[in-house]
C-alpha cells in the first residue's frame, strides 16, 4: 500500500500547476478591456501568447465577439433583404421629403 501511496505522490508532484492569476492581475484585465480598439489587440497578444495566464480567458472572448458579430451581420443582412423584397424601396422618391 506504501508503494501505490509513492506512486500517487510522485505522480501529483510531477504535475505542474500553471500559477492563478491573483485579484489585482484580474482588476487590471479587465480594466484593460474596458479601453476601446486596445481591448481587441489585447485579447490577440493573450489568446497567441503560449505562456499567457489569460490565454483561454482571451480565446473565450475572441470566439464568443466572433459569434455576435457574425448573429449581427446576417440579421441586419436579413432585415434589408426583407425590407426590399416587401417593397418599401421601390416607390422611394426623394421629392415627397420635401
Amino acid at each position: 500500500m506504501e508503494a501505490v501511496d509513492r506512486v500517487n505522490e510522485q505522480h501529483v508532484s510531477s504535475k505542474q500547476i500553471p500559477p492563478q492569476m491573483s485579484l489585482g492581475s484580474w482588476i487590471i484585465t479587465l480594466i484593460i478591456l474596458a479601453i476601446p480598439l486596445v481591448n481587441f489587440i489585447m485579447l490577440f497578444i493573450w489568446a497567441f501568447d503560449v505562456t499567457s495566464e489569460r490565454r483561454n480567458f482571451a480565446r473565450a472572448n475572441l470566439i464568443i465577439i466572433g459569434v455576435v458579430l457574425a448573429l449581427w451581420i446576417f440579421l441586419i443582412i436579413l432585415m434589408l433583404l426583407l425590407g426590399m423584397s416587401s417593397g418599401i424601396f421601390s416607390n422611394f422618391s426623394y421629392v415627397h421629403l420635401f
